[in-house]
């Protein structure tokens, strides 16, 4: 899904049902409504940052509500 090494980390979690789920609700998001970022770029931090680079993941929330503010 990925495209390198974190897809060996986390192929179990996107077989998960709960994943599934939330792949399909983002998918319809996508097809029915304006989102950010771009569906090709969901996973950029992932493709930018092998995982044997990764210290300390720090997850957080930053809503882009209009176009042109990320």
């Amino acid at each position: 899904m990925i495209g390198n090494d974190w897809d060996n980390v986390l192929e179990e979690e996107f077989e998960k049902e709960y994943f599934l789920k939330i792949k399909d609700f983002v998918e319809e998001e996508y097809r029915t409504k304006t989102i950010y970022p771009p569906k090709e770029e969901i996973y950029n931090a992932f493709k930018l940052c092998p995982i044997d680079n990764v210290k300390v993941v720090i997850l957080g929330q930053d809503p882009y509500h209009e176009k042109g503010q990320a």
